[in-house]
């Protein structure tokens, strides 16, 4: 089925419901294709449980606290951009 564009605004409800039941709808300009709607394979957005098994690990002490002195450069950071904002101002903090 092929529909212009207005008509595929104006009814692209119907049309995705139409494209839910298995059909391909083109929209074109001035008669000219620009898109295809088609129905998505379910089966496509699945990934099975495990597929990145033994890919990532993750450290046995990543929820450490943090060593005390980049602890307090985060905390004087957090303070510097909420004062800045009280002040109406944008953040002064160096970006590297």
């Amino acid at each position: 089925m092929e529909v212009n564009i207005h008509e595929a605004k104006t009814h692209f409800s119907k049309l995705l419901q139409r494209v839910a039941g298995g059909e391909e709808v083109t929209i074109a300009r001035a008669g000219v294709p620009v898109a295809r709607l088609v129905p998505v394979d379910p089966g496509e957005s699945k990934r099975p449980l495990g597929f990145a098994k033994g890919t990532v690990w993750i450290a046995d002490d990543f929820d450490a606290p943090l060593p005390e002195k980049l602890l307090n450069e985060f905390m004087a950071a957090s303070c510097r951009r909420s004062k800045n904002k009280l002040n109406g101002r944008k953040s002064e903090i160096p970006s590297g």
